[in-house]
């Protein structure tokens, strides 16, 4: 299959581009949000806009509302929130949360859908229990309760926990801390007993919560898919994000890339633009290479997912470590070209840095990804 995107792809990635250029511009979100302190971190206003683009609902089945397109589509919207630093709940609602809801009943998805797809709803994923990503040990339970279930314990850094309307929680019902069996995914409402909320602001500005279950009582209805059988959706879920968060990652990379090119043409040093000097056409060569290579794995991965390959898995880890290397690469190279002025919070590049930080640790880093690439292939 063609690493581009198809003629209609072509058409929603203009639509996107120029909505997200206009609409979720650095300084009319980003900045905005920002410096205002914003308990949610971001304009609920804009992720109604998307939702009246049709964006919220994009992986959405059409018997449920939504578009019914696929991840590739997915990842148009991400890189382009990516490369205008949008602060935006897409990532953990419209793909993660989406993706687990679509094992859910068909209770849980007039629920809970309906919302996603108007933009009146914001999810979010309560998966890690620690300062790293390793949804291999989970601790959180879940114990038998009557016709439901009793939740304990904690999650890290759940991307706009304190903002959600609901929160996909991954749970052991069964089995010790590292079992690969045992887990359950349930949908819990934001105004459950005995949910509270650590709200903590990010490198890069959002906002994510450090949340604990005190004894929260759920009814049976709150599970997603099957009690034990949790493990094949949470790797869904998980899946689905990663290609999401590469996604996003390479329109941070392109958007610092963009960014740094335009000054070294602008820029003027002993009489002449920087960009003329030979060693930085280099750098900047070496760097459109990479973050073109890293962008065609991603597609690939996305379009594996799309066809149901059996190698989705592999490439999603594949493309998460390729973004983190090309990404971290251009934010570095970004900040260094454009000298001291660089570090300041007057120019934005700066800004893709904290983004980039932000995002490699989100559903795991370039270590965890790359032990899980060699993992996978057998060694």
């Amino acid at each position: 299959m063609a690493l581009y995107h198809t003629e209609d792809q072509a058409m929603l990635a203009e639509t996107v581009s120029q909505f997200m250029a206009e609409e979720g511009a650095i300084a009319k979100q980003l900045r905005h949000w920002r410096d205002r302190e914003c308990k949610d971190g971001f304009g609920h206003a804009l992720w109604k806009q998307m939702a009246e683009m049709g964006m919220t609902g994009i992986l959405v089945g059409e018997e449920d509302g939504g578009m019914g397109l696929g991840h590739v589509e997915a990842g148009i919207v991400l890189e382009e929130i990516g490369r205008n630093l949008t602060p935006s709940p897409f990532l953990t609602s419209a793909v993660l949360a989406a993706t687990a809801l679509k094992h859910g009943s068909a209770d849980l998805k007039g629920r809970y859908l309906p919302g996603l797809v108007s933009g009146d709803s914001v999810f979010a994923v309560a998966i890690d229990e620690g300062a790293k990503h390793r949804p291999e040990r989970i601790r959180t339970r879940a114990e038998k309760s009557g016709n439901g279930f009793r939740l304990s314990g904690q999650k890290d850094f759940v991307i706009h926990g304190s903002s959600a309307d609901m929160l996909v929680v991954a749970a052991r019902t069964s089995g010790s801390d590292e079992d690969a069996d045992g887990i359950t995914l349930f949908a819990v409402p934001k105004d459950a007993a005995g949910m509270s909320h650590d709200a903590v602001r990010l490198v890069d500005s959002s906002m994510a919560t450090h949340t604990k279950f005190d004894g929260v009582e759920l009814d049976g209805d709150a599970v997603i898919g099957e009690v034990d059988g949790g493990r094949e959706v949470l790797n869904a879920v998980l899946m689905a994000g990663r290609i999401g968060a590469a996604a996003e990652g390479v329109g941070v990379a392109r958007g610092a890339m963009g960014m740094t090119i335009d000054y070294l043409k602008q820029r003027k040093q002993f009489g002449q633009l920087i960009g003329e000097f030979q060693a930085l056409q280099h750098r900047a060569s070496h760097l459109y290479s990479e973050v073109e290579i890293a962008r065609a794995v991603t597609i690939k991965a996305a379009q594996l997912l799309d066809g149901g390959s059996e190698r989705a898995d592999l490439m999603a880890s594949v493309a998460k470590a390729k973004v983190a290397k090309a990404a971290g690469l251009a934010v570095k190279e970004g900040v260094q070209m454009h000298g001291g002025i660089g570090m300041t919070d007057e120019y934005d590049i700066g800004l893709f840095m904290k983004r980039d930080r932000a995002l490699q640790e989100f559903l795991g880093d370039l270590y965890y990804h790359a032990d899980r690439v060699a993992q996978l292939s057998g060694y």
